[in-house]
């Protein structure tokens, strides 16, 4: 699916194949909560990185965040510096994909079967994640990936 997305103030616009388009999993972890997650968690989707073009690629910056241990993850947060919007991750750790956050894309997504709960150890005390029958939860990483994720739906 082609995933159209953009900032809030449009300085940013870009389009990405995604063959994990649907937004089903929440990640309440405290980089995603705090750079994308107003609701206390942040909504990634799985795309093709070479398939990703920008338009306004000067407004960009990128945000590394530290981690526990001291360290800069490897993942480059992609934002727009003139709105702040969070736009996608990129991580070297996996070259050919990049993950814009569904908060950022303008078209229609598909509505998810079920949602997937990631990282609830980490979520914030006054968050109240919106559980439903069936959906799936983990204090950590689950061991499924979004595209394995998209397969077993077979979406």
């Amino acid at each position: 699916m082609k995933l159209e997305g953009s900032c809030h103030c449009k300085a940013v616009r870009f389009t990405v194949e995604a063959p994990s388009p649907v937004p089903f999993m929440r990640c309440y972890c405290s980089i995603c909560r705090k750079t994308a997650g107003g609701g206390g968690y942040a909504i990634n989707l799985g795309a093709a990185r070479d398939t990703l073009r920008i338009d306004g690629e000067d407004a960009l910056s990128v945000y590394r965040a530290r981690l526990a241990d001291g360290s800069l993850s490897t993942g480059e947060r992609n934002f727009c510096r003139h709105c702040g919007s969070a736009l996608w991750l990129w991580d070297p750790t996996w070259p050919e994909l990049v993950h814009p956050h569904a908060s950022a894309i303008d078209a229609p997504l598909p509505v998810p079967p079920q949602r997937v709960h990631i990282m609830l150890a980490s979520k914030a005390n006054w968050v109240e994640p919106e559980l439903r029958p069936g959906d799936e939860r983990f204090d950590d990483y689950p061991d499924e990936s979004l595209a394995q994720w998209h397969e077993r739906h077979g979406l």
